[in-house]
């Protein structure tokens, strides 16, 4: 482009970067990417990067993936967008009949948006809604689970636990119910998240059984908490939630964003645990990585609560200027049909357990690995001062961003969640890219730590 002859100082100049503390910049500057292809992204300084985690979580099928741009391709020329009320189209109408058929059951009526945290703000608005539409006004929290993440907006944070992202805002958030515990790594009753009777569910059971009656909705990320480091949980947990908003007549939210479109080894992650949510919430996957779109999807029983004659003034009056755009629905329809032409969730489960295997083998006896932790293609190491007493570094130490930082010296895009480094790649890697992403992740771990 004329004009600028730098492009790393342009971006200093220019660039307000997200979730990083620009100040960093003056020892770690961003890399311009010139073009991507697989799993690489390719620098203008002239370096290669493997993209273990998929360009945050998004990147499904890989970078520049041929037969997705051809989709791009020959649906800009046919329409580009058009205003979703009162105007249809093709793609977005294929796309719901397609998806429904994977969807858990009961979930069947689609309202579109633009990312992730419009998703979940539909999600509450509608379920809010809902309540007040059919004599239950008195309903006007949310609950929501421990560490948990739920997107940036104002609603979002509000239902989110993790104070990283929201305790300077509270004055401005809406005060909802938090639960206690469900840190399988450090469990409080000793036990693991594989033999344990779910002990840690008093917590849950006591907030219904306090606010239960004036609850709107229980929000969940299913079996994988992604921004509180890869945390994963037992499905019997979230089967009990589930028995316990029924009992309550509390709505389930089941925010997919990140865990969704086969990244735990199911299509869905809620299908774990057996159950269906009331609303579920999609996006990341939903367009390989191509595209911002988002889904909020419901039941019939949701959705009639909305259908009445004008005059009831009970319409769901929420809307995105780009909600439905043909462009990312055409994208999302070539993402499922590669996922079930290709037969990608075996692929994900087979070399999701290849992985762990060999990130167990290579780390897993590391002096400062406590866990390494796995669902589907997603390895989580988390590093601590002591594995024996579980006992963190010190936050000023940031030894999760010196191993990023090396990692990318390297040629490995390692980025990770404090100390908690991590594994999430698109789902058609091959064995041979694990294998250098588990060599280079091992180069930089020693480079930090040592032996």
């Amino acid at each position: 482009m004329e004009g600028i002859r730098n492009w790393e100082e342009a971006d200093r100049r220019y660039i307000w970067h997200p979730a990083m503390q620009m100040k960093d910049n003056e020892v770690f500057p961003p890399v311009v990417i010139d073009h991507a292809k697989g799993m690489y992204l390719y620098g203008t300084n002239g370096k290669k990067y493997l993209d273990i985690i998929s360009s945050w979580w998004c990147n499904l099928l890989g970078h520049a993936n041929p037969e997705i741009n051809a989709a791009v391709k020959k649906q800009v020329d046919e329409l580009e967008h058009v205003i979703f009320t009162n105007f249809s189209h093709k793609p977005a109408i294929q796309l719901a009949y397609e998806l429904e058929k994977l969807l858990p059951a009961g979930l069947c009526r689609f309202s579109f948006h633009d990312n992730g945290s419009s998703a979940v703000e539909a999600a509450m608005k509608m379920a809010f809604q809902y309540h007040y539409q059919t004599g239950h006004s008195e309903r006007t929290k949310f609950m929501c689970l421990p560490e948990s993440y739920h997107g940036e907006t104002i609603g979002a944070l509000s239902v989110g636990s993790l104070d990283l992202y929201a305790k300077i805002f509270n004055p401005m958030l809406m005060h909802n119910i938090h639960f206690d515990g469900l840190d399988c790594y450090r469990c409080p009753y000793g036990k693991d998240r594989e033999h344990c009777d779910i002990e840690c569910f008093e917590s849950a059971e006591k907030a219904f059984e306090k606010y239960g009656k004036e609850t709107v909705a229980m929000i969940v990320e299913p079996i994988l908490q992604g921004a509180a480091g890869m945390r994963i949980y037992p499905p019997k947990y979230l089967k009990k939630i589930r028995e316990l908003c029924d009992y309550y007549g509390v709505l389930l939210i089941d925010d997919e964003i990140a865990a969704g479109f086969g990244r735990t080894g199911k299509f869905f992650a809620i299908e774990h645990a057996g159950v269906s949510p009331d609303i579920l919430c999609t996006s990341k996957g939903l367009t390989g990585g191509y595209m911002p779109m988002s889904l909020t999807i419901t039941t019939d029983k949701i959705y009639n609560a909305f259908y009445d004659d004008y005059g009831t003034h009970k319409a769901f009056v929420h809307s995105h200027t780009y909600a439905g755009n043909p462009m990312a629905c055409s994208i999302a329809l070539t993402v499922l049909k590669i996922i079930k032409r290709d037969h990608i969730l075996e692929r994900v489960n087979e070399n999701g357990k290849y992985l762990h295997n060999e990130l167990m083998k290579t780390l897993g006896h590391h002096k400062n690995v406590g866990e390494i932790r796995h669902i589907g293609l997603i390895n989580a190491i988390e590093l601590v001062a002591d594995p024996g007493t579980k006992k963190a570094f010190p936050a000023e130490k940031r030894v999760g961003w010196h191993v990023f930082r090396k990692a990318m010296d390297l040629g490995l895009v390692l980025r990770p969640m404090g100390d908690v480094i991590y594994f999430n790649p698109p789902l058609n890697i091959e064995k041979k890219e694990l294998d250098l992403a588990i060599k280079l992740c091992r180069e930089a771990v020693i480079s930090v730590l040592g032996e």
